[in-house]
Protein backbone atom coordinates (compact mmCIF):
# COMPACT_ATOMS: atom_id res chain seq x y z
CA UNK A 1 0.00 0.00 0.00
CA UNK A 2 1.79 3.23 -1.43
CA UNK A 3 2.35 5.59 1.39
CA UNK A 4 -0.24 8.36 2.11
CA UNK A 5 1.22 12.23 1.01
CA UNK A 6 0.96 14.44 3.45
CA UNK A 7 -1.70 17.21 1.83
CA UNK A 8 -0.48 19.86 4.49
CA UNK A 9 1.07 22.57 3.73
CA UNK A 10 4.67 23.83 5.27
CA UNK A 11 4.34 27.21 7.47
CA UNK A 12 6.02 29.03 4.51
CA UNK A 13 3.36 28.54 2.26
CA UNK A 14 0.18 29.45 3.99
CA UNK A 15 0.94 33.53 2.86
CA UNK A 16 0.61 32.41 -0.25
CA UNK A 17 -2.14 29.74 -0.33
CA UNK A 18 -4.33 32.50 0.92
CA UNK A 19 -3.29 35.13 -1.34
CA UNK A 20 -4.35 32.94 -3.90
CA UNK A 21 -6.99 32.01 -2.22
CA UNK A 22 -10.11 33.38 -4.30
CA UNK A 23 -12.31 36.69 -2.87
CA UNK A 24 -15.47 36.18 -1.36
CA UNK A 25 -18.68 36.31 -3.40
CA UNK A 26 -20.08 40.13 -3.67
CA UNK A 27 -16.49 41.34 -1.54
CA UNK A 28 -15.68 44.63 -2.85
CA UNK A 29 -12.32 44.27 -4.61
CA UNK A 30 -9.41 46.53 -3.19
CA UNK A 31 -9.19 48.76 -6.24
CA UNK A 32 -12.92 50.21 -6.00
CA UNK A 33 -12.17 50.12 -2.07
CA UNK A 34 -9.06 52.29 -2.42
CA UNK A 35 -11.11 54.11 -5.28
CA UNK A 36 -14.37 55.07 -2.95
CA UNK A 37 -11.72 56.17 -0.35
CA UNK A 38 -10.03 58.01 -2.48
CA UNK A 39 -13.43 60.07 -3.83
CA UNK A 40 -14.71 60.12 -0.01
CA UNK A 41 -11.71 62.09 0.98
CA UNK A 42 -11.88 64.19 -2.33
CA UNK A 43 -15.34 64.76 -1.15
CA UNK A 44 -14.77 65.81 2.11
CA UNK A 45 -11.62 68.38 1.40
CA UNK A 46 -14.23 70.08 -0.88
CA UNK A 47 -17.49 69.96 1.59
CA UNK A 48 -16.32 73.11 3.30
CA UNK A 49 -15.74 75.07 0.17
CA UNK A 50 -18.65 73.83 -1.31
CA UNK A 51 -20.59 74.67 1.77
CA UNK A 52 -19.82 78.08 2.56
CA UNK A 53 -20.78 78.73 -1.22
CA UNK A 54 -24.22 77.14 -0.54
CA UNK A 55 -24.93 79.09 3.06
CA UNK A 56 -23.53 82.63 1.70
CA UNK A 57 -24.03 82.84 -1.89
CA UNK A 58 -26.46 79.94 -3.00
CA UNK A 59 -28.90 81.01 -0.11
CA UNK A 60 -29.05 84.33 -0.41
CA UNK A 61 -29.23 84.43 -4.18
CA UNK A 62 -32.40 82.09 -3.96
CA UNK A 63 -33.54 84.62 -1.24
CA UNK A 64 -33.14 87.59 -3.45
CA UNK A 65 -34.74 86.20 -6.30
CA UNK A 66 -37.72 85.58 -4.33
CA UNK A 67 -37.93 89.27 -2.39
CA UNK A 68 -37.41 90.80 -6.25
CA UNK A 69 -40.94 89.99 -6.41
CA UNK A 70 -42.40 91.64 -4.18
CA UNK A 71 -42.89 95.09 -3.05
CA UNK A 72 -41.22 95.75 0.42
CA UNK A 73 -41.81 98.69 2.74
CA UNK A 74 -39.12 98.51 5.21
CA UNK A 75 -41.35 97.58 8.82
CA UNK A 76 -41.79 93.46 7.35
CA UNK A 77 -44.79 94.29 4.89
CA UNK A 78 -44.30 92.27 1.78
CA UNK A 79 -46.58 93.07 -1.42
CA UNK A 80 -46.71 90.47 -4.21
CA UNK A 81 -45.57 92.87 -7.16
CA UNK A 82 -44.48 90.05 -9.94
CA UNK A 83 -41.85 91.51 -12.55
CA UNK A 84 -42.80 95.44 -11.72
CA UNK A 85 -39.22 95.79 -9.99
CA UNK A 86 -37.68 94.74 -13.50
CA UNK A 87 -40.13 96.83 -15.21
CA UNK A 88 -39.16 99.80 -13.19
CA UNK A 89 -35.13 99.54 -14.17
CA UNK A 90 -35.92 100.46 -17.44
CA UNK A 91 -37.09 104.26 -16.35
CA UNK A 92 -34.97 104.66 -13.56
CA UNK A 93 -32.50 107.23 -14.61
CA UNK A 94 -30.25 107.05 -11.61
CA UNK A 95 -29.89 103.46 -12.31
CA UNK A 96 -28.28 104.25 -15.79
CA UNK A 97 -26.18 106.70 -14.35
CA UNK A 98 -24.56 104.31 -12.19
CA UNK A 99 -24.43 102.02 -15.19
CA UNK A 100 -22.42 103.89 -16.72
CA UNK A 101 -19.74 104.88 -14.04
CA UNK A 102 -19.56 101.45 -13.80
CA UNK A 103 -18.73 100.59 -17.12
CA UNK A 104 -16.37 103.74 -16.74
CA UNK A 105 -14.43 102.71 -14.12
CA UNK A 106 -14.39 99.10 -15.29
CA UNK A 107 -12.76 99.64 -19.13
CA UNK A 108 -10.25 102.13 -16.78
CA UNK A 109 -9.12 100.21 -13.87
CA UNK A 110 -9.41 96.77 -15.49
CA UNK A 111 -6.76 97.10 -18.04
CA UNK A 112 -4.45 99.97 -16.37
CA UNK A 113 -4.22 97.89 -13.50
CA UNK A 114 -3.48 94.95 -15.36
CA UNK A 115 -0.53 96.47 -16.88
CA UNK A 116 0.81 97.96 -13.75
CA UNK A 117 0.53 94.50 -12.35
CA UNK A 118 2.49 92.93 -14.89
CA UNK A 119 5.08 95.62 -15.04
CA UNK A 120 5.76 95.00 -11.28
CA UNK A 121 5.76 91.27 -12.11
CA UNK A 122 8.33 91.75 -14.88
CA UNK A 123 10.20 94.34 -12.28
CA UNK A 124 10.75 91.84 -9.44
CA UNK A 125 10.72 88.45 -11.20
CA UNK A 126 14.64 88.23 -11.52
CA UNK A 127 16.60 87.67 -8.30
CA UNK A 128 18.27 90.49 -7.28
CA UNK A 129 19.44 92.17 -3.21
CA UNK A 130 16.25 93.54 -1.58
CA UNK A 131 13.85 91.48 -3.83
CA UNK A 132 11.84 90.03 -1.17
CA UNK A 133 11.21 93.75 0.88
CA UNK A 134 10.26 95.15 -2.87
CA UNK A 135 8.09 92.18 -3.23
CA UNK A 136 6.66 93.23 0.26
CA UNK A 137 6.42 96.62 -0.13
CA UNK A 138 4.41 96.45 -3.02
CA UNK A 139 2.28 93.79 -1.88
CA UNK A 140 1.39 95.43 1.90
CA UNK A 141 -1.72 97.94 0.57
CA UNK A 142 -3.52 94.61 0.22
CA UNK A 143 -3.02 94.20 3.55
CA UNK A 144 -4.88 97.05 4.76
CA UNK A 145 -8.63 97.27 5.22
CA UNK A 146 -10.19 98.77 2.18
CA UNK A 147 -12.45 101.32 4.79
CA UNK A 148 -8.70 102.31 6.32
CA UNK A 149 -7.19 102.84 3.12
CA UNK A 150 -10.41 105.36 2.29
CA UNK A 151 -9.82 106.83 5.30
CA UNK A 152 -5.55 107.65 4.67
CA UNK A 153 -6.28 108.48 1.07
CA UNK A 154 -9.28 110.74 2.40
CA UNK A 155 -6.57 112.55 4.68
CA UNK A 156 -4.13 112.43 1.78
CA UNK A 157 -6.52 114.23 -0.76
CA UNK A 158 -8.45 116.91 1.42
CA UNK A 159 -8.97 120.30 -0.29
CA UNK A 160 -6.02 122.71 0.34
CA UNK A 161 -5.06 121.01 3.18
CA UNK A 162 -4.50 117.46 2.13
CA UNK A 163 -0.64 115.90 1.31
CA UNK A 164 -1.38 115.98 -2.35
CA UNK A 165 -2.71 119.10 -2.50
CA UNK A 166 0.22 120.46 -0.42
CA UNK A 167 2.81 118.40 -2.60
CA UNK A 168 1.30 120.03 -6.00
CA UNK A 169 0.75 123.65 -4.47
CA UNK A 170 4.38 124.60 -6.13
CA UNK A 171 3.27 123.60 -9.82
CA UNK A 172 -0.11 125.86 -9.20
CA UNK A 173 -2.55 122.66 -8.55
CA UNK A 174 -2.82 123.06 -4.81
CA UNK A 175 -6.57 123.87 -5.05
CA UNK A 176 -7.29 121.10 -7.37
CA UNK A 177 -10.35 119.23 -5.82
CA UNK A 178 -9.12 115.73 -6.73
CA UNK A 179 -12.80 114.03 -4.46
CA UNK A 180 -15.07 117.29 -5.06
CA UNK A 181 -14.55 117.44 -8.47
CA UNK A 182 -16.73 115.62 -10.68
CA UNK A 183 -14.71 115.10 -13.60
CA UNK A 184 -11.41 113.98 -11.20
CA UNK A 185 -13.35 111.98 -8.47
CA UNK A 186 -13.78 108.65 -10.39
CA UNK A 187 -10.30 109.46 -12.16
CA UNK A 188 -8.93 109.39 -8.05
CA UNK A 189 -10.98 106.10 -6.91
CA UNK A 190 -9.28 104.44 -10.40
CA UNK A 191 -5.59 105.14 -8.92
CA UNK A 192 -6.68 104.54 -5.57
CA UNK A 193 -7.93 100.75 -6.54
CA UNK A 194 -5.13 100.17 -8.36
CA UNK A 195 -2.91 101.29 -5.95
CA UNK A 196 -4.51 98.97 -3.67
CA UNK A 197 -4.80 95.95 -5.90
CA UNK A 198 -1.67 95.69 -7.88
CA UNK A 199 0.47 94.05 -4.92
CA UNK A 200 -2.10 91.26 -5.66
CA UNK A 201 -2.42 90.92 -9.08
CA UNK A 202 1.46 90.84 -8.91
CA UNK A 203 1.23 88.13 -7.15
CA UNK A 204 -0.58 86.33 -8.96
CA UNK A 205 0.79 87.11 -12.45
CA UNK A 206 4.50 86.86 -10.56
CA UNK A 207 3.77 82.73 -9.83
CA UNK A 208 2.78 82.59 -13.49
CA UNK A 209 6.12 83.93 -14.87
CA UNK A 210 7.72 81.47 -12.43
CA UNK A 211 5.51 78.42 -14.07
CA UNK A 212 7.38 79.13 -17.43
CA UNK A 213 10.90 77.54 -18.13
CA UNK A 214 13.47 79.50 -18.23
CA UNK A 215 14.78 77.37 -21.21
CA UNK A 216 12.64 78.47 -23.95
CA UNK A 217 13.99 82.08 -23.14
CA UNK A 218 17.49 81.25 -22.85
CA UNK A 219 16.50 79.84 -26.41
CA UNK A 220 15.40 82.86 -28.26
CA UNK A 221 18.15 84.66 -26.42
CA UNK A 222 20.39 82.65 -28.31
CA UNK A 223 18.59 83.21 -31.31
CA UNK A 224 18.46 86.69 -31.39
CA UNK A 225 15.14 87.51 -30.11
CA UNK A 226 15.22 90.89 -28.25
CA UNK A 227 13.66 91.90 -24.93
CA UNK A 228 10.47 92.75 -26.64
CA UNK A 229 10.55 89.59 -29.57
CA UNK A 230 10.99 87.15 -26.26
CA UNK A 231 7.60 88.91 -24.56
CA UNK A 232 5.39 88.47 -26.85
CA UNK A 233 6.48 85.20 -28.88
CA UNK A 234 7.20 83.43 -25.53
CA UNK A 235 6.16 85.43 -22.58
CA UNK A 236 3.40 86.28 -23.15
CA UNK A 237 1.54 83.01 -24.86
CA UNK A 238 2.22 80.83 -21.76
CA UNK A 239 1.23 83.26 -19.69
CA UNK A 240 -2.33 84.35 -21.17
CA UNK A 241 -4.28 81.77 -18.39
CA UNK A 242 -2.86 83.76 -15.41
CA UNK A 243 -3.37 86.64 -17.54
CA UNK A 244 -6.89 85.70 -17.82
CA UNK A 245 -7.66 84.97 -14.50
CA UNK A 246 -6.48 88.23 -13.61
CA UNK A 247 -8.46 89.90 -15.61
CA UNK A 248 -11.30 88.07 -15.13
CA UNK A 249 -11.42 88.36 -11.41
CA UNK A 250 -10.68 91.90 -11.67
CA UNK A 251 -13.55 92.78 -14.08
CA UNK A 252 -16.24 90.94 -11.79
CA UNK A 253 -14.30 92.83 -8.49
CA UNK A 254 -14.52 95.96 -10.45
CA UNK A 255 -18.74 95.50 -10.57
CA UNK A 256 -19.38 94.36 -7.68
CA UNK A 257 -16.20 94.12 -5.75
CA UNK A 258 -15.03 95.83 -1.87
CA UNK A 259 -13.43 98.61 -3.56
CA UNK A 260 -16.68 99.57 -6.09
CA UNK A 261 -18.57 99.92 -2.78
CA UNK A 262 -16.13 100.56 0.32
CA UNK A 263 -13.79 103.21 -1.93
CA UNK A 264 -17.04 104.96 -2.55
CA UNK A 265 -18.73 105.32 0.77
CA UNK A 266 -16.13 106.49 2.43
CA UNK A 267 -14.49 108.64 0.30
CA UNK A 268 -17.43 110.22 -2.12
CA UNK A 269 -20.76 108.28 -1.04
CA UNK A 270 -21.43 108.20 -4.69
CA UNK A 271 -20.47 112.55 -5.32
CA UNK A 272 -19.91 114.62 -6.19
CA UNK A 273 -23.16 114.64 -8.67
CA UNK A 274 -23.81 111.01 -8.75
CA UNK A 275 -20.45 110.71 -10.99
CA UNK A 276 -19.08 107.88 -8.39
CA UNK A 277 -22.58 106.27 -7.74
CA UNK A 278 -21.36 103.02 -9.15
CA UNK A 279 -24.20 100.22 -9.27
CA UNK A 280 -23.04 98.44 -5.90
CA UNK A 281 -23.32 101.91 -4.14
CA UNK A 282 -26.89 102.42 -5.75
CA UNK A 283 -28.39 98.71 -4.91
CA UNK A 284 -26.98 100.14 -1.24
CA UNK A 285 -28.97 103.02 -1.70
CA UNK A 286 -32.25 101.33 -2.77
CA UNK A 287 -31.93 98.89 0.24
CA UNK A 288 -30.84 100.67 3.41
CA UNK A 289 -31.47 104.31 2.65
CA UNK A 290 -34.68 104.46 0.64
CA UNK A 291 -35.75 100.53 2.31
CA UNK A 292 -36.48 100.01 -1.01
CA UNK A 293 -35.42 96.08 -0.62
CA UNK A 294 -37.57 94.22 -3.61
CA UNK A 295 -36.38 96.73 -6.02
CA UNK A 296 -32.70 96.27 -4.63
CA UNK A 297 -33.02 92.44 -5.17
CA UNK A 298 -33.82 92.50 -8.56
CA UNK A 299 -30.88 94.79 -8.87
CA UNK A 300 -29.17 92.28 -7.74
CA UNK A 301 -30.05 89.45 -9.17
CA UNK A 302 -30.06 91.41 -12.92
CA UNK A 303 -26.06 92.00 -12.07
CA UNK A 304 -25.30 88.60 -10.74
CA UNK A 305 -26.62 87.40 -14.08
CA UNK A 306 -24.83 89.39 -16.20
CA UNK A 307 -21.98 88.29 -14.77
CA UNK A 308 -22.54 84.69 -14.99
CA UNK A 309 -23.72 85.47 -18.48
CA UNK A 310 -20.67 87.74 -19.35
CA UNK A 311 -18.16 85.16 -17.06
CA UNK A 312 -19.06 82.27 -19.23
CA UNK A 313 -18.72 84.08 -22.48
CA UNK A 314 -15.86 84.91 -21.45
CA UNK A 315 -14.39 81.27 -20.20
CA UNK A 316 -16.34 79.82 -23.96
CA UNK A 317 -14.42 82.09 -26.01
CA UNK A 318 -11.16 81.82 -25.14
CA UNK A 319 -11.17 78.43 -23.04
CA UNK A 320 -10.09 79.94 -19.63
CA UNK A 321 -7.17 81.87 -21.84
CA UNK A 322 -5.87 79.05 -24.11
CA UNK A 323 -6.77 80.82 -27.53
CA UNK A 324 -4.50 78.33 -29.31
CA UNK A 325 -5.85 74.93 -30.06
CA UNK A 326 -2.99 73.12 -28.39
Amino acid sequence: MPPCSDTRAAPGDRPALAAAAPAAPGAPSPRWSRRRREALAGYAFVAPDLLGLLVFVGLPMVLAIGVSLFSVDGFGGYTFAGLDNFRQMAGDTQLWQSVKVTLTYVVTFVPIGFVVSLGLALLVRDHFPGVGLVRTLFFLPHVISLVVVGVIWQFLLADKQGAVPALLRPAGLGDVSFLGNPALALGSLVVISIWFLMGYQMLILLGGLKDIPKEYEEAARVDGASSWQRFRHVIWPLLRPTSFFVLVNSTVGAVTGLQAFDLVYVLTKGGPANSTSTVVFYIYQQAFTFNNYGYAAALTTVVVAFLVVATGLMFGLTRGGRFDAG
